[in-house]
């Protein structure tokens, strides 16, 4: 059984026990969170639209953390102009504890 849930502009497709990285949600480590947002559901068959609109994803809060660094470079010719900037995208890592179809 699996489900296509939406969370933090993404969409990831879940399984029971997956340990999944999700943008940043307003949780601590050992909480446990909610997705609403679900898209498809499949158990047999695939189930989308009116058949899933009852349907949630229930997941704990592993830990919060931020990704590796990814440097941005702007740079144009002849002119002098160099500019770096790094960024690290923080992130939430939760487990899938039950999908409630």
């Amino acid at each position: 059984m699996y489900a296509i849930i939406a969370t933090g502009g993404k969409q990831y497709k879940v399984s029971e026990g997956d340990i999944i990285k999700v943008e940043k949600l307003a949780a601590e480590a050992g909480d446990t969170v909610t997705f609403d947002n679900v898209i498809a559901v499949s158990d047999d068959s695939l189930k989308v639209g009116a058949d899933v609109e009852k349907s949630t994803v229930s997941a704990t809060v592993m830990e919060q953390g931020r990704g590796k660094k990814v440097i941005v470079y702007k740079y144009k010719r002849k002119s002098g102009y160099h500019k770096k900037n790094g960024h690290r995208q923080a992130y939430t890592q939760v487990k899938i504890d039950k999908i409630n179809a």
